[in-house]
């Protein structure tokens, strides 16, 4: 038997798409499960991009390779909305690829900077697939801790001594710093004091930051970029992505903005793994990026009342939450009768029908949690919130 490469050792299959197996089984007894877990938009993009998407489509000149670079009309279009929202100067031509989503971003990255015996500092919690990214690419993940006591933020001093322990070890060097504000899963809106003081850090300490920001504009009234503190793009790159903020998820259009020297070395890996995306999608993400304010907020609108439901939903199992979360989801933690997110996942999964996340996947510091997607619409909240109750009232 052929076996399968070391590198895929410890990486599990995404645990999504397992669960999604799992739910479709229920699904075929005849009991429906309202999924409240996974983060994909069920909104759609404005009518005016899927009619860009359809004009282009029909032309017989767009269907051929693309540049890798991606198109100059969605590079300009990135550059203009960062100006725009961000109040960032973007070189188009320079500092600007586009992506076929941002997980693959984060995959080129790790590839592109990390050796044998290299290390990542990665949020705990954090999104999972920093963590696989950067083992699959050989490097060593150094999990920082971040806690409901002090915000969901890293503590600054600690960073600085897993990395002083690990350049110690003499085994190799921490190169790159996953970050991730506003937060997933947690909703934690950024420190700027804290967000200046970890650039200086990574200034110091000659470690490029990740800045991973796709919730910026998702039940937020003040959009930031890291680039704030970090004008000349020495240690910061940043991902960024339509799937959430235009109802995009499945077009996958993503985008790193950086300084040239990254841009460039990012794309020696991505050109050798994959062409450019399909020009009409590309035409169309442009078209969505002149979006004004009152898409956002139309929007916003939708997902705060979501967002009141899926308290009310909580609330209801004994959960504890932040009210102030932003992002797509809202992060809870568990009653003390619960051992953990999983077993409260679990229980309302087998016995109300209806999935919510354990925060534990996101890593340990999750472990006492359950995250709650905001991608489901107001009739199926309801109809989660008529199970949950159904079954406790049930128990008493």
């Amino acid at each position: 038997m052929i076996q399968v490469s070391s590198r895929l050792e410890g990486i599990g299959e995404y645990y999504f798409s397992s669960k999604l197996r799992e739910i479709e089984e229920l699904n075929k007894t005849g009991h429906p499960v309202v999924n409240l877990g996974i983060g994909s938009p069920d909104l759609p993009p404005h009518p005016s991009v899927v009619e860009a998407l359809h004009q282009e489509a029909a032309k017989p000149t767009t269907h051929a390779y693309q540049s890798y670079k991606g198109s100059p009309v969605l590079r300009n279009a990135i550059a203009t909305w960062y100006k725009r929202w961000y109040q960032v100067d973007v070189d188009p031509n320079t500092e600007v690829l586009p992506l076929i989503g941002s997980k693959e971003g984060i995959m080129h990255i790790c590839m592109t900077y990390l050796d044998q015996g290299d290390a990542a500092l990665v949020p705990n919690p954090g999104y999972p697939t920093y963590t696989s990214a950067v083992k699959l690419a050989g490097g060593e993940v150094i999990a920082y801790r971040l806690d409901e006591q002090h915000n969901w933020q890293p503590d600054i001093s600690l960073l600085k001594e897993m990395v002083e322990a690990y350049h110690n070890n003499g085994k190799g060097r921490v190169k790159l710093l996953f970050l991730n504000y506003p937060q997933m899963p947690t909703g934690q809106l950024p420190d700027k004091k804290l967000l200046k003081e970890i650039v200086e850090f990574a200034q110091q300490q000659n470690i490029l930051i990740v800045h991973d920001n796709p919730y910026s504009f998702i039940l937020n009234d003040e959009p930031s970029s890291l680039f704030e503190f970090d004008a000349s793009k020495s240690v910061v790159i940043e991902l960024n992505s339509l799937s959430k903020s235009h109802n995009m998820a499945g077009w996958r259009v993503g985008m790193l903005v950086g300084a040239a020297t990254h841009i460039n070395a990012i794309l020696r890996f991505k050109s050798n793994m994959d062409s450019g995306m399909f020009l009409p999608v590309q035409l169309a993400a442009a078209k969505a990026l002149e979006l004004d304010r009152e898409w956002f907020d139309s929007v916003n609108d939708i997902y705060r009342q979501r967002k009141n439901q899926a308290m009310h939903l909580l609330d209801l199992l004994g959960c504890t939450y932040a009210t102030n979360q932003v992002g797509m989801f809202v992060w809870a933690r568990v009653p003390g009768q619960y051992a953990s997110g999983f077993e409260l996942s679990d229980a309302v999964l087998k016995n109300a029908k209806v999935f919510i996340t354990p925060g534990g996947i996101f890593g340990d510091a999750g472990n006492q949690y359950v995250r709650v997607s905001l991608c489901s619409k107001k009739e199926l909240l309801e109809e989660a919130i008529s199970h949950v109750r159904q079954w406790l009232e049930a128990l008493a």
